[in-house]
């Protein structure tokens, strides 16, 4: 059986309780990074084999894990945050399992997505998720633009240290339009900023932001 897991997003408080059951009853516990989630799993006092499972290792680590599920095991899949397989290891696992016919299922729970989402006050019945903004300036560039386009609010997640030049071009192609800069989600100092980029521009070259960042774009 594989079983990916939602793990918080920040408050560790935020697991449901059958996420914990299931970690608990796992045979083996694939991270995103071990050290990263032991902090959590000791937290609720959880002790379980662990093996590291990232971007860079999850072709090899796919094809011993699938092996160990064919064997009647039980492997539960968690991320630094958030739900595995949204720009995060886990789809390629499921996607093993779904091909060659082996359980599994989904333990839902925190998202920074749809926390951003509605955070911003933008309409939520329709958006667009695009994932991490490109780090090249030209691929950047083009989703601000297709964004702008949208009727539909756009959703995005943007680096601390890319923030600045996002909301320049922001400024550049979308003046009129307004953001959210949604930060530092569900811990002590979260932080739901709203206004043009321009704005926004302002505040953080003043204010340098910290934390991981949710940019939401209000749709055309």
């Amino acid at each position: 059986m594989l079983s990916l897991v939602a793990t918080p997003i920040g408050n560790l408080t935020d697991i449901t309780l059958r996420a914990l059951e299931t970690l608990k009853a796992a045979d083996v516990i694939a991270c995103e990074d071990t050290r990263h989630s032991l902090r959590l799993l000791q937290h609720y006092e959880i002790r379980k084999p662990l093996v590291s499972y990232h971007a860079h290792n999850e072709a090899r680590r796919t094809a011993e894990l699938i092996e160990q599920i064919a064997e009647g095991k039980h492997i539960a899949v968690i991320s630094d945050a958030g739900l595995p397989g949204i720009s995060d290891p886990g789809h390629r696992l499921l996607r093993a399992c779904q091909e060659r016919g082996l359980p599994y299922t989904i333990i839902p729970g925190p998202s920074a997505v749809l926390t951003g989402l509605i955070g911003s006050g933008f309409d939520a019945e329709e958006f667009h998720y695009g994932g991490f903004l490109p780090v090249k300036s030209g691929g950047r560039e083009r989703e601000i633009l297709a964004a702008g386009a949208r009727e539909v609010t756009s959703v995005f997640f943007e680096s601390t240290h890319r923030i600045l030049k996002t909301l320049a071009c922001c400024a550049q192609h979308l003046p009129e339009r307004e953001l959210c800069v949604a930060r530092e989600l569900t811990k002590t100092f979260e932080e739901y900023r709203r206004g043009t980029a321009a704005e926004l521009l302002a505040h953080y070259s003043v204010h340098p932001p910290k934390g991981e960042i949710v940019l939401v774009i209000r749709g055309a």
